[in-house]
């Protein structure tokens, strides 16, 4: 890895995200936890290591720290409420600016990428930062004009042509040219990460992939003809395959790469296979982005229960791509 860190934004100051990373940065060897700095709220991370009982010195990034210290760029924000599980406008600020923090950090190279703890997004909005998620503020952060979302867990990966928007919305956004720019945009990550000839799958729109008619003809119009211009690129992809088989296939070792149509059809499966384990990656992006697939979960919040397995998996990834940020 390069000798700057990987940052972490903290989260919604009133969500999980505080507890599950002191959590996680408390397993790591000391000289693995260097690799790594916290933008966030300092007191916030102070009461999240009394919550959760964990032992690890933070210092501010930039002062001289004891080996194993966590180094954290502290970001000011007023009106923050001191406690857990409160939904707060300061809050959400807060959230935009540890995230602002980072990709200036990381556009400046004084860090190699991002992983992202939760955000609250009616927080985010109350606060006037108007975005559906972190992947849509990146890509207004990083004036990127296309972006992607990344599933990716041990056995499953699932990249989506449509995240944030209504079913019909994400049917319309289906196009020939998008499915394409996704296909040819998980075909790049996976090479970047190892895998010589990907196998990608598409997953049909409509029930067993509109049964030559019967159930509509997107498939047949919109998705097959994307994935066919792909093939003549020599990318190694087939489809449209049926939602209800595709991903098992995928799971039991037949793709590395499923592309869902839509949010709910590509996170349910990974997040009934991978729960705690799934990793959320930004693609598109000129920053290397991943994050826990899980939310603030602010009836959880400051009771230290917090698991922090994803978060593990989450700064694992980053590492992966730090290794990788030359076949970018």
């Amino acid at each position: 890895m390069s000798d700057n860190p990987v940052v972490i934004t903290m989260g919604d100051p009133s969500g999980v995200g505080a507890e599950v990373t002191v959590k996680a940065m408390a397993t790591l060897p000391a000289e693995a936890r260097a690799q790594y700095a916290v933008i966030g709220d300092m007191d916030t991370l102070e009461r999240a290591k009394a919550v959760c009982g964990v032992d690890l010195s933070l210092h501010h990034k930039g002062d001289k720290a004891e080996e194993g210290s966590l180094a954290v760029v502290h970001i000011h924000v007023d009106d923050l409420p001191g406690e857990f599980g409160i939904l707060s406008p300061a809050c959400g600020e807060a959230s935009f600016q540890y995230i602002k923090k980072a990709v200036e950090m990381v556009q400046a190279g004084e860090a190699v990428g991002i992983v992202t703890a939760p955000i609250n997004k009616a927080a985010l909005n109350a606060a006037g930062h108007h975005y559906d998620g972190h992947t849509g503020m990146l890509a207004h952060l990083t004036q990127s004009k296309s972006s992607w979302m990344l599933l990716a867990s041990e056995t499953l990966n699932v990249l989506h042509i449509s995240t944030h928007v209504s079913l019909k919305t994400a049917i319309d956004r289906s196009t020939p040219e998008r499915v394409l720019a996704t296909i040819k945009m998980g075909h790049k990550h996976f090479k970047r990460m190892g895998y010589e000839n990907p196998r990608i799958a598409v997953a049909g729109i409509n029930p067993h992939c509109g049964e030559g008619g019967l159930f509509g003809n997107e498939d047949d119009v919109q998705t097959l003809p994307g994935i066919e211009l792909a093939q003549k690129e020599g990318i190694n992809v087939v489809g449209p395959i049926p939602a209800d088989t595709v991903y098992h296939r995928a799971n039991t070792g037949a793709f590395d790469l499923v592309i869902a149509q839509y949010h709910d059809q590509g996170h349910i499966p990974i997040k009934l296979i991978a729960f705690d384990s799934a990793v959320n990656v930004s693609l598109g992006l000129p920053i290397d982005r991943c994050s826990v697939d899980h939310g603030t979960a602010f009836d959880l919040a400051g009771t230290g229960k917090a698991n922090h397995v994803n978060m593990l998996s989450a700064l694992d990834y980053a590492s992966k791509l730090a290794a990788t940020r030359a076949n970018r």
